[in-house]
Parts: structure tokens; C-alpha cells; sequence
């Protein structure tokens, strides 16, 4: 179908057309000189359609044709996407640059997957088979993994497979199999398929509740607001108060198979040291490199604003990919904020009723529909497979009361708000242990966690109570209990996280800390002058410290826990 441009207002572009279209298909602006620039139609009024244009629209005209396709904004799945650094709308970004440059040319577009690279194919299913949507019907070498080839997900109903392909290597290209439905249809099969990207993606027998902790190795997050595998959690704060750094060292230590980073909207500062130092990190699972279980969208501020807001959905889509093979997948999106204000600019050319701050009415049901997206699914071959969602936000001037954060509260399952005072204070991860909670249950009892969480609440009155009537005014309980506080806060959450033994955490080591630490909170001081208070806490937090700072398997360690047990048993408890 075809049409032709009407108005161009940004990158919004108003077509009339010949014919009916369909919402959400896409399209193609072609200018003069033959660019033909990709479009997506997002509104549909009588004979004309408002497209959305996912690059510059500078050079279209009035009456320049529109052509326009019945397919929806759609991604490439198969073998080769791991390693990958594709733009919003996975164009792999390498392969553009050795192409056209360093500077992106709008309609120029690229394959998702080298379609003459060959790859090793071994069958698991036999010819006879019964299979449907989402079934295994063999396996090629991807990195540390066996990628599962499947039938496509858009087959509806059961399938005999009439011919598989034997042993051997194959592109992406050729047929592998062909499938005969109940009617007689048949569907032939090769290793790549292509998926809408606003349509999630689960063929799955059942979704699971998730329940199985997350464990990140950050002992903040693990201990005291945990993750399970399958949950949604943000990750709010003031710009420069460490998110897209906690997001990394997630990506680089949690217990997870699959990263997926979708950098939508962020500077092109941070997005570049991502680009660079991904690439240079080892990977302490396997001791290789971490981009051969990465994949990176980027789309930074300077790009189309409309691909910013596909860049989401094109991440989610991969990270679906992925947990449909059986893997746990952690997709982290930095930053909602910038995708949120992509709605609000296509929303404002739109002529839409705004909402609250100018963004549009329908904000909290689209980043409802994103985080719906997580969850835990199990496989018709019983097999579970995890997406796990991270969202950061970046509300101005760390206002937390802003639109796109209350959205994203309402529907994820962990906050760990960032606070501006403890990353002043070089106190990392800043996430402020007062405001930040979790509905999940982590590798800590919860009884232990509330005790910990009122006595952090306790200190931090007393502190505050302190600063009106100083440490004189203050009583021998309350001083003694601001020091526990302290000391927990600076012996247990912060962690250095360029240190090669503090940087990561297991879950064993968390556990045996936290009830080490308690241990030396529950001891019954006899001093009853307060600065033999502040110099027992102190003799406990520099053996912590430096207990913390040693490998777990050397004698530096053996030597601290013993003056840690010496300094325990010297105190007594209560």
C-alpha cells in the first residue's frame, strides 16, 4: 500500500493513504533523493496516518510517497546475537560504523545477524516429532551456551515435522526443517525468525511466581532489599549519584546467564564508557570476556527520539529470546526517565491531553506493560526459564515524587533509591537503607533484616537528635546505639567496588558477615564512658575492614577471623 506526506511536523510525519493500514505497522518515508527512512504508524484517522520516524526526518516534502508494509516494528532473533551493540532499532552498530562512518545516515539499515556466517547444527529431534511453538528442534554453539533453534513462535497448534536437517553447518538462511500442521499447511523452518517487538514474547506452559533470590553480590541489595530471579526492581537517584555504575557491577557479578543492556536515552558520555570498558571486563563465571554473554542496545540522547523509545521494547524482546532456551536473563534499561520523556515529545506532536508534568495520560500503564514483561516461565519441556527487569530513573533534582517514579513504584517489586547525601559522602552504593525496600525475600531471615532496619532507623534519630544537642546532651543508650548504626552502615553496606575481594560478595560470605557483625552489635560493653564506646566500635570496624578486604582462602583471612572470634569473646554477650 502506498500513500503520500501530508504534513511533517519533527519526527512526526502525516501521510494520506490509498488504502486501509493497520496500527503499529510500519512504513517507509522515501525522500527525493531515494532514502527511504522507517517509520511506524501510531495513529489511524479515517483516510490519513500519523507515523513516528525512527530517524531525521530533514529532506522530506509534502507529497514525497510513503510505502507502506503490513509487518509490525520487528527484531531478528537467532544465533549471533550475543556480543552484540545494536542501536534502538538493532542495527549493529560495528558494522555501520565500518560502513558510513562514525556519524549515523538516516536510512541506512543493516541485518540483525550475518546471514553468510555458518553455523554448527546438531538435531534433537527426530523426523515424525510432534512439536509446537517454542519446541527444540536442535542446538548450535553460541559462546558458553547451546543455543536452542526453535519452532517459530507464531505457529498455532501441533506440527509433524516432515524433514530436519542432519548434522552439519548451515547459515541462517537455508532451511533446517519443514513443518506440516493438522490442516496440511506447511511451515518451512530455518534458524532466525522475526518477532514484533511490542508484543511479549512467552510460549510457555505456565508462569511461576518468582522466588528464587537473585544473587547480585552486592551485600546492600542481597541482604537487606533483595532481588528474586524473574522481579522487577528500579534503581532511583540524582544524576551522578551511581546508577549507571551499580547497574555494571550487577551486569559483571550477578548469578545470572544473560545480560541484556538496553541504554535508552542515556549521554553519550556514559553510553561510550559502557562501549569501552564491557569490552575489557572479565567475566569472573567463565574468566573470559563479559561481552560473550552481553548484548547492547544503545541509543543515546543525541540519537532519534523516537528509537530511544523502541530501544526498550527491542531489549526486552532479545531478553524473551533468550529465556525461552531455559536461561535467566537480567535486562537493565538506563534510563526509564529519558524513554518516559520520548512518549511525552511524541505524545506533545501528537496533540494528546497531558497528564501530570506534561506527560502523557497513558504513562504509568505503558511502564506497567514494560515491567510486566519480567517473570518466571516454565516450558512445555518442563525446563524454567527467568527475565528479571532493572529499570534506572533519573527524576530532576532527585525528586522522587515525580511522575515516572511513582509509576514505576507501583508496579516493581524492589526499589533501591539512591540518596544524594551518602554518595556526597562517598558512601557506595549510595542506596539510602532508610527509604529503600523490597517485597521479596532474600538470603537473609527476615527477622534479622527488621532488627537491622530498626536499628539503622534508631541511629539515624539519635544522629539527627545530635545535631541539636550535641554528644553531651546525648544519653551513654542512645550514643551506644548511633554507634552500632555506624557501624554496620560502614563495616557491612558499603563496598568498594574497584577492590578485586570487596567488589563481589557471595551469598555464603554475606551470610557468615551479617551474623558476625551482629554478633559484635549484641556484645554487653562494660565501659560506661563513651569514648571507650567509640574506641571498642572502632577496634570492631577496622577488624571487619580489613577481614572484608582479604581472599576468602588465604591466611590474611584465617588471621583476621581470629581476632575477629578474640575480640567477640574478650566483650562477652548479652
Amino acid at each position: 500500500m502506498k500513500g503520500k506526506i501530508v504534513a511533517v511536523d519533527g519526527s512526526l510525519v502525516v501521510a494520506e493513504m490509498d488504502g486501509r493500514i493497520v496500527q503499529n505497522s510500519v512504513g517507509y518515508c522515501v525522500r527525493s533523493d531515494g532514502t527511504r527512512l522507517l517509520s511506524e504508524v501510531i495513529r489511524v484517522r479515517g483516510q490519513r496516518a500519523d507515523l513516528q520516524v525512527f530517524e531525521e526526518t530533514r529532506g522530506l516534502r509534502v507529497k514525497d510517497p510513503v510505502e507502506f508494509d503490513e509487518h509490525m516494528l520487528s527484531v531478528v532473533l537467532g544465533p549471533g546475537l550475543l556480543g552484540q551493540i545494536y542501536d534502538g532499532l538493532q542495527n549493529p552498530l560495528p558494522q555501520l560504523a565500518s560502513q558510513i562512518g562514525y556519524f549515523l545516515q538516516p536510512g541506512v539499515y543493516i541485518n540483525g545477524l550475518a546471514t553468510d556466517q555458518s553455523w554448527d547444527f546438531t538435531p534433537t529431534a527426530k523426523t515424525g516429532d510432534t512439536v509446537a511453538a517454542g519446541d527444540t528442534l536442535g542446538t548450535v554453539p553460541e559462546g558458553i551456551f547451546e543455543h536452542r533453534i526453535m519452532a517459530p513462535f507464531t505457529a498455532t497448534g501441533n506440527f509433524r515435522i516432515e524433514k530436519l536437517a542432519g548434522e552439519g553447518s548451515y547459515t541462517l538462511d537455508e532451511e533446517i526443517a519443514e513443518l506440516v500442521g493438522e490442516d496440511g499447511s506447511t511451515l518451512k523452518v530455518t534458524m532466525q525468525q522475526n518477532w514484533p517487538v511490542k508484543v511479549p514474547l512467552s510460549v510457555a506452559r505456565q508462569r511461576l511466581m518468582p522466588v528464587d533470590p537473585l544473587v547480585t553480590r552486592v551485600r546492600i541489595v542481597d541482604s537487606m532489599f533483595p532481588i528474586v530471579r524473574g522481579g522487577t526492581y528500579c534503581i532511583p537517584g540524582p544524576f551522578g549519584a551511581g546508577k549507571t555504575v551499580l547497574q555494571q557491577i550487577t551486569a559483571k557479578h550477578a548469578e545470572i546467564d544473560i545480560v541484556v543492556i538496553a541504554a535508552c536515552g542515556e549521554r553519550a558520555g556514559e553510553v561510550v564508557e559502557t562501549l569501552r570498558d564491557f569490552p575489557e571486563l572479565i567475566d569472573p563465571r567463565t574468566g573470559r570476556s563479559l561481552m560473550e554473554r552481553t548484548i547492547i542496545i544503545c541509543n543515546t540522547s543525541a540519537m532519534p527520539v523516537a528509537a530511544r523509545e523502541a530501544s526498550v521494547y527491542t531489549g526486552a524482546t532479545l531478553a524473551e529470546y533468550y529465556r525461552q532456551m531455559g536461561l535467566h536473563v537480567l535486562l537493565l534499561a538506563d534510563s526509564t526517565s529519558r524513554w518516559a520523556q520520548a512518549m511525552r515529545e511524541i505524545s506533545g506532536r501528537l496533540e494528546e491531553i497531558p497528564g501530570e508534568e506534561a506527560f502523557p495520560a497513558y504513562l504509568e500503564s505503558r511502564i506497567a506493560a514494560f515491567y510486566e514483561r519480567a517473570g518466571a516461565v516454565e516450558l512445555r519441556d518442563g525446563r524454567v526459564g527467568t527475565l528479571t527487569i532493572g529499570g534506572t530513573v533519573s527524576p530532576a533534582g532527585g525528586n522522587f515524587e515525580e511522575p515516572v517514579t511513582q509509576g514505576t513504584l507501583k508496579v516493581v517489586g524492589a526499589f533501591l533509591g539512591l540518596s544524594r547525601a551518602r554518595s556526597d559522602a562517598r558512601r557506595y552504593p549510595s542506596i539510602d537503607p532508610l527509604d529503600s525496600w523490597s517485597k521479596y525475600g532474600g538470603i537473609i531471615e527476615t527477622e534479622k533484616m527488621v532488627r537491622v532496619r530498626r536499628l539503622l532507623s534508631h541511629g539515624n534519630n539519635v544522629r539527627q537528635m545530635m545535631t541539636v544537642v550535641g554528644e553531651e546532651g546525648t544519653s551513654l543508650d542512645d550514643f551506644t546505639v548511633a554507634l552500632k548504626a555506624d557501624f554496620f552502615d560502614n563495616v557491612y553496606l558499603q563496598q568498594n567496588a574497584f577492590d578485586k575481594v570487596d567488589a563481589a560478595t557471595t551469598a555464603e560470605r554475606q551470610k557468615f558477615v551479617f551474623d558476625k557483625v551482629l554478633e559484635v552489635i549484641d556484645l554487653q560493653l562494660e565501659a560506661t564512658e563513651k569514648t571507650k564506646v567509640r574506641q571498642a566500635i572502632v577496634v570492631a570496624t577496622d577488624l571487619f575492614r580489613n577481614w572484608n578486604y582479604a581472599a576468602s582462602d588465604s591466611d590474611e583471612y584465617k588471621g583476621w577471623l581470629e581476632k575477629i572470634d578474640q575480640f567477640i569473646a574478650s566483650k562477652g554477650r548479652t
